[in-house]
């Protein structure tokens, strides 16, 4: 007997390197009734990997005593007593736009465990460090496996990942997938995860595009006789495995068929159709690219889009290069954190992308109704160490969102004279989460059920209303 998922494996060159993962495509079910009144239509996850340090870009802390005080100076926004980085002057530009939340807390130092809660929004019980936080099918489902089971219906996937997962050294991280949820509701993951094996893009690749098409040696015609192959093996199979997990690989299968013919798919990834000055207002480097891919997706009907901040060394090594402890002799500036802050694959590119990004949708009256999240898993330390950086710190940091029906211009919580802890409004990634699906039209509260019939509210938190519009 041949299974569906022998079939598709022993076909998986279809797309070959080009579409890699059919089996992470899916299609959206019909919203549920008691969905809440929705101001977002959309969503652009932006994932800081590593951890932003709130006291050098969103908390600035200039009284604060030498060894904690940040060697970067507050400057004036466009929102009077509102100041961020001086290494972020687009974005300050920006700022009305913005709620920047200051109060961001939670328990756990560890990159894998606190990855799975910001983008799940729910605590790793127990929790797995690497490489034990591998994802599994009884993993707690990403947020935008959540659009995905919980949305609309869409002739586009409802969730992507760009330019590659959260990943490395063979290990995709939990949360980032549908976990419980299955397959279905997977995020199309297009890019593709290094493994120090092969040459990376570099920074300012020329070409740093995501791909969506056959490899040079398949054929439109050799794809439509495979799919026809695999029809003709599965027949009598199908017949009698009308289960539905068989039905589910096969919906997989046909999503990832129909993505590969579709033009919309094609066009939204094809950034030659963008202006050479808009691809220069973002940035010719992978940052600026996936910022205005993932625009160019959710403008073509994509409920949600997570980019992923990483960096590929030349020897193809992955680096979560906002985990600014420094000490790295084999990263470019790494010696130093705040060397990495100021190379090319942080700040500079951040402050040009990010602010493209909220500009360009303004421009075009997408803001409104597309939501912009910008968090990574932790913060860091008040103290800075001996290599020039700081070490990981949960128990206070930043995070941002903008248009959705945000309310722009506004801080929301507080945090000590040193960023360390919490001193107004402590947020959870569980209510940050909880307020991207609110203003979305998911209501937070909605029970999902696990594996074992186990029922869960989709956030384990609560939106922050003070900053809903």
């Amino acid at each position: 007997m041949l299974h569906r998922r022998d079939a598709m494996l022993r076909l998986g060159a279809v797309a070959g390197g080009a579409l890699s993962l059919p089996q992470l495509m899916a299609m959206e079910q019909s919203a549920p009734p008691s969905s809440p009144q929705r101001t977002a239509r959309s969503c652009i996850f932006l994932f800081m990997w590593g951890g932003q340090p709130q006291q050098d870009m969103w908390d600035m802390k200039p009284h604060a005593p030498e060894g904690v005080r940040s060697p970067f100076q507050p400057i004036e926004t466009n929102v009077p007593g509102i100041t961020l980085s001086d290494q972020m002057p687009q974005i300050a530009r920006q700022a009305d736009k913005l709620s920047i939340i200051r109060s961001l807390n939670h328990s756990a130092t560890d990159h894998g465990v606190s990855v799975y809660h910001a983008v799940t929004g729910r605590a790793m019980v127990p929790p797995r460090t690497f490489p034990a936080n591998a994802r599994r099918r009884t993993d707690f489902p990403s947020i935008g496996s959540m659009f995905s089971y919980l949305g609309e219906r869409s002739k586009l996937p409802a969730s992507f990942t760009i330019p590659r997962a959260v990943a490395h050294d063979g290990v995709r991280y939990s949360g980032t997938h549908a976990g419980f949820l299955g397959s279905l509701h997977d995020p199309v993951e297009l890019g593709q995860v290094y493994n120090h094996v092969e040459v990376g893009p570099r920074l300012n690749a020329a070409a740093s595009t995501i791909p969506l098409a056959l490899p040079d040696d398949v054929s439109m015609a050799r794809l439509q006789s495979r799919r026809g192959l695999l029809d003709l093996l599965e027949a009598e199979d199908r017949a009698i495995q009308k289960t539905g997990g068989t039905i589910a690989h096969h919906n997989v299968y046909e999503d990832a068929y129909r993505l590969i013919h579709s033009t919309a798919a094609k066009d939204a990834l094809n950034l030659e159709l963008e202006p050479p000055a808009t691809r220069d207002r973002y940035g010719r480097n992978e940052y600026g690219e996936s910022f205005l891919t993932a625009r160019r997706l959710v403008e073509a009907g994509v409920r949600l889009v997570t980019v992923n901040w990483m960096f590929i060394t030349p020897r193809a090594k992955v680096y979560n290069v906002w985990d600014t402890h420094g000490g790295l002799m084999d990263l470019e500036h790494g010696e130093t954190g705040y060397g990495m802050l100021k190379a090319d694959y942080c700040l500079p590119a951040f402050d040009q992308a990010f602010s493209a990004l909220l500009e360009d949708l303004a421009l075009r009256g997408l803001l409104d109704e597309t939501m912009v999240a910008c968090i990574g898993e932790f913060g860091r330390t008040p103290k800075i160490n001996g290599a020039n950086g700081r070490d990981h710190w949960p128990f206070c940091y930043s995070g941002v969102l903008a248009g959705g029906g945000i309310r722009g211009g506004t801080v929301y919580g507080a945090s000590d004279k040193q960023a360390a802890y919490v001193k107004e409004d402590p947020v959870t990634p569980g209510d940050y989460l909880a307020t991207v699906c609110q203003a979305c039209g998911l209501d937070p509260a909605r029970e999902i059920h696990d594996l074992e019939g186990r029922p869960f509210k989709i956030c384990d938190g609560d939106p922050i209303s003070a900053i809903l519009g």
